[in-house]
C-alpha cells in the first residue's frame, strides 16, 4: 500500500462496501492520520439493486468515522441491453473520473486482489486472450485522465478479511458475487475447483506478473519502432509505410493499434481480425475506416485521423476534454461549446488548405461554437486566439497499453 500510493498528492479510494474496498479505505486512512496523503473516498451506485443505497450510507457512515470525505454517485444510464457488467464498469469508471477531477484529483486506488488478478486471467483465457490479456491488471494504470491505483494486488481475499475481522469492522457481500449468471462468479467456482490441481490463485497472478513483464519489454520495442517510422501531426498519426512493412509483425499490430486507440480515444484496440481486413483492404484501396479513424495512404505513409461521423455529436465545454483527448482553450465569453468543425464550420475557414492538415481531418478537429456560429478553428486557419491541443501523447498510449 504504501509504495503503489505514495506521495503527498490527494487519493481517491472507491469504496463499494464490500470486504476488499473497506480494507482499502481503513488503510489509506490510517496512512492519512500518519502524515501520509489526503483521502477522499466514492461510491457509486448503479441503480441496479435495492440494496445499493443501503450499502453507500453504510461506506458514508464509515467515512464519517474516520474523517475521511465520502460522496456516492449514482448511475442511470442501463438500457438493458449489452453486457451489464462491462456497461456498469465503464459508467463507474467515467463517473469516478469526473468526481476527481472536480476535486483536483489525479489518482484513484481500487481494492482489486490477487484473486480478481486470478479471475481475470481465466476469463481472458477463455475467450482467447493474447499476451496484453492473460497480463491482467496492472498495479497502475493511465485512463480519463486520472493515474488508477491497485495496491493490493499481491494480496488475498482472505488476507484482506483477516485484517477487518482483526479490527473487528464488518463489511457487506454483494450477493451478486453468489449470480451464476455472471462469468466471473463461475470463474471463482472454477477456480476453486483447480486448486487442488496446483492451477491457485497465486500461480495465476504470478503468471500474470511475468507476461506483463514480456508485455512492457514489447512496448519498448514499439516506442522505438514509434520513433523511427511514427509521426504524430495535429491529432494525427502518420505512419511509414516501408517502415512498418520492415517490422516485426507483433511489433506493427501494436504500433497499429496504439496509433488507433490514442486517435479514437479508445479504451481498447481493434479485434485482431479487424485490423487484418484493415491492412488487406489497404493493400488495394487508398483508404479504410477502423475504430472511429480514417486511414489513408499517401506519399508513401499512412495517416490515421479521426474519422468526421465519429464525432458528429461530441460536445465539451471549453477546458473539458472534447471527444476523450482534446483540450480546448482561449477567451471564454459565454455560451461557449467544443465541436467539430465538420462542412458547415470547414465552409467558413478560406484558409483552411494553408494548415497542411487534409480536408478529412479538419472536419473532424475541435472548434469553438456559439450557438450556430463559428467561433474559433485553431487548427484551420481560424484561431482567433483559442488553441487546440491533444491533451496526451502519442507515444504515451504505447506505454499504457
Amino acid at each position: 500500500m504504501a509504495a503503489a500510493c505514495a506521495g503527498d498528492a490527494p487519493l481517491g479510494v472507491a469504496v463499494s462496501g464490500g470486504g476488499d474496498s473497506v480494507a482499502l479505505l481503513l488503510a489509506a486512512a490510517g496512512r492519512a492520520a500518519d502524515g501520509g496523503p489526503p483521502v477522499h473516498a466514492v461510491t457509486v451506485d448503479h441503480g441496479l439493486r435495492a440494496e445499493a443505497p443501503g450499502e453507500a450510507r453504510f461506506v458514508a457512515d464509515l467515512c464519517a468515522g474516520l474523517g475521511v470525505p465520502h460522496a456516492t454517485l449514482r448511475w442511470q444510464g442501463w438500457d438493458g441491453r449489452g453486457n451489464l457488467q462491462d456497461a456498469a464498469r465503464r459508467a463507474r469508471q467515467a463517473l469516478i473520473a469526473d468526481w476527481a477531477h472536480a476535486r483536483g484529483i489525479g489518482r484513484v486506488a481500487l481494492g482489486h486482489t490477487r484473486d480478481d488478478q486470478a479471475e481475470t486471467v481465466l476469463m481472458r483465457l477463455a475467450r482467447g486472450a493474447g499476451l496484453d490479456g492473460l497480463s491482467a491488471m496492472a498495479p497502475d494504470r493511465q485512463a480519463g485522465g486520472l493515474t488508477w491505483l491497485r495496491p493490493f494486488l499481491d494480496l488475498s481475499r482472505a488476507d484482506l478479511r483477516a485484517y477487518l475481522t482483526a479490527r473487528g469492522q464488518r463489511w457487506i457481500d454483494d450477493p451478486t458475487n453468489e449470480d451464476e449468471g455472471f462469468d466471473r462468479v463461475r470463474i471463482r467456482q472454477a477456480l476453486a475447483v483447480l486448486g487442488p490441481l496446483g492451477v491457485t490463485a497465486e500461480g495465476l497472478a504470478a503468471t500474470a506478473r511475468r507476461l506483463a513483464s514480456a508485455r512492457a519489454a514489447l512496448a519498448h520495442c514499439t516506442a522505438d519502432a514509434a520513433a523511427r517510422v511514427a509521426e504524430e501531426d495535429r491529432g494525427d498519426v502518420l505512419l511509414s509505410e516501408v517502415g512498418l512493412d520492415a517490422l516485426p509483425e507483433e511489433i506493427a499490430r501494436r504500433l497499429l493499434n496504439a496509433a488507433l486507440t490514442w486517435v479514437a480515444s479508445a479504451d481498447y484496440p481493434p479485434r485482431a481480425e479487424a485490423l487484418l481486413e484493415m491492412r488487406a483492404t489497404l493493400a488495394h484501396a487508398p483508404r479504410a475506416t477502423l475504430h472511429g479513424c480514417l486511414i489513408a495512404r499517401g506519399g508513401g505513409q499512412l495517416r490515421i485521423s479521426r474519422e468526421p461521423a465519429a464525432v458528429v455529436r461530441a460536445v465539451a465545454a471549453p477546458g473539458a476534454l472534447w471527444d476523450g483527448r482534446w483540450c480546448v482553450d482561449g477567451s471564454v465569453e459565454g455560451g461557449e461549446e467544443v465541436r467539430a468543425l465538420g462542412e458547415s464550420g470547414l465552409a467558413q475557414c478560406p484558409d483552411w488548405r494553408e494548415s497542411g492538415l487534409p480536408r478529412a481531418s479538419l472536419l473532424a478537429s475541435p472548434a469553438v461554437w456559439r450557438g450556430d456560429r463559428l467561433v474559433a478553428a485553431p487548427l484551420a486557419g481560424r484561431a482567433e486566439g483559442w488553441r487546440a491541443w491533444p491533451a496526451t501523447a502519442f507515444t504515451d498510449r504505447i506505454v499504457s497499453h
